[in-house]
């Protein structure tokens, strides 16, 4: 499986990329909010690992670029995030085409099940 993963944070997306990478799947990482909606416009991925709190272009922004577009239904989009998010938040997100959200810190077992459902 092609796993795209967004995340300003580096040592999360290196453990991650590193555990995906061991279980068969093909990671490619973004750190960037901004440069990851780059990669998924230019790429297609069977997945998408999005972090929602990332400086300057958060993970919302990329949903509601997507969203505005008429892009999100072509995309399988996990949210993930450590911040204080509703649930009526999260709701908003997967009514526009988010698939399901997790949050942090993200039980592995828990992300493949997440992934391969």
């Amino acid at each position: 499986m092609k796993v795209l993963l967004i995340d300003d944070n580096e040592s999360i997306t290196e453990m991650m990329a590193k555990y995906l990478t061991g279980k068969g799947h093909e990671c490619t990482v973004s750190n960037d909010g901004r440069n990851g909606l780059t990669l998924i416009e230019q790429e297609k991925f069977n997945v998408i690992l999005l972090d929602l709190a990332m400086p300057e272009f958060t993970g919302v922004d990329v949903i509601e670029h997507l969203y505005k577009n008429g892009a999100i239904s072509k995309h399988k989009i996990i949210l993930f995030t450590a911040s204080s998010i509703t649930d009526e938040e999260i709701q908003k997100l997967i009514k526009k085409g988010a698939h399901s959200c997790l949050k942090k810190p993200i039980k592995l077992d828990v992300l493949l099940k997440t992934i391969g459902a």
